[in-house]
């Protein structure tokens, strides 16, 4: 479905397509996607842990490098 038509309808489903067609999440999105908070993003971002986009003074977040950062945190001893 193009990115045009999910904005143009108004019910939820085609809205859930047109959020799954974006490239970059903002910081609310990625926290809400990883089920923690914001502030423990930002802490991870900070230190390094995880990687972020930076657009201009925006903080952006690469859904591949999420659950790429999740799977590390997945290795069994």
């Amino acid at each position: 479905m193009p990115l045009e038509l999910a904005r143009n309808t108004t019910n939820g489903e085609n809205r859930n397509v047109a959020d799954a067609l974006r490239l970059l999440l903002r910081p609310q999105d990625a926290a809400n996607a990883m089920a923690i908070s914001p502030r423990l993003l930002w802490t991870f971002t900070k230190n390094g842990a995880i990687p972020c986009v930076r657009i201009g003074r925006s903080v952006r977040y690469d859904p591949q490098d999420l659950a790429h950062w999740i799977k590390q945190q997945k290795t069994l001893p």
